[in-house]
Parts: structure tokens; sequence; C-alpha cells
């Protein structure tokens, strides 16, 4: 009975950590979410010990395929509210506890605020 109690409380005590990469909110377009994904997932997986160089390389390459005014924060622990350009929200976590926002801003308005 007390093997099956200790068992019972290991597992409750347990954090799930999840391994893959998971999109928490978007309102991109499934193509475009597809990509975005693959290529905060390649940054991450590159920069494992340097968020500010992962960020660096999402930003560049969103800024040469889709425009420029992307902002992108990668990190732990942080909270944020952001007006930016409908269809271009993507927030999403990877390896557990590491968190990637990415968004565009537009300076002639069609923003929304989250």
């Amino acid at each position: 009975m007390r093997n099956d109690q200790n068992e019972e409380e290991i597992g409750a005590s347990k954090r799930i950590i999840f391994t893959y990469p998971m999109v928490a909110q978007t309102d991109m377009t499934d193509q475009m979410k597809t990509e975005v994904l693959e290529l905060c997932t390649n940054a991450c997986e590159k920069h494992v010990t340097s968020n500010e160089l992962a960020a660096q390389m999402i930003k560049e390459a969103l800024d040469m395929k889709y425009g420029s005014t992307w902002h992108v924060i990668v990190g732990e622990g942080f909270s944020f509210d952001i007006t930016y350009e409908i269809s271009k929200l993507f927030y999403m976590f990877f390896a557990g506890n590491l968190g990637i926002i990415a968004w565009k801003c537009s300076p002639y308005g069609g923003t929304q605020k989250y």
C-alpha cells in the first residue's frame, strides 16, 4: 500500500514538459503558420544557448520573406500586450518552457490589439 502511495505522489509531482513545438495563438493562414513554425523551431534548435540570436534569425527571415517591421521575442517568463497587423500574429511554446512571439506592425492601420 505504501509503495502505491509513493508512486502516486511522485507521478503527481512530475511536471509535464512538452518537447515539441506547440502553437498557442495565431491568426495566420495555415501555410504561413507552418512556415513560421518551422522557422522558429529551426532557429531555437540552432541557437540553444542564445535566445537573442534565435530571435534575430527569426526576425531577419520574416522581414525577408514577408516584408519589414516584424518583431520577435524569444524567452521564458514574459507577458505581452501588443498591437499587430491582422493575420500577422504567431505565439508558440518550444521545448516546454521557451515562449516565442512574432508579430508584424503596420504604420498604416489595419491593426488589432491582443
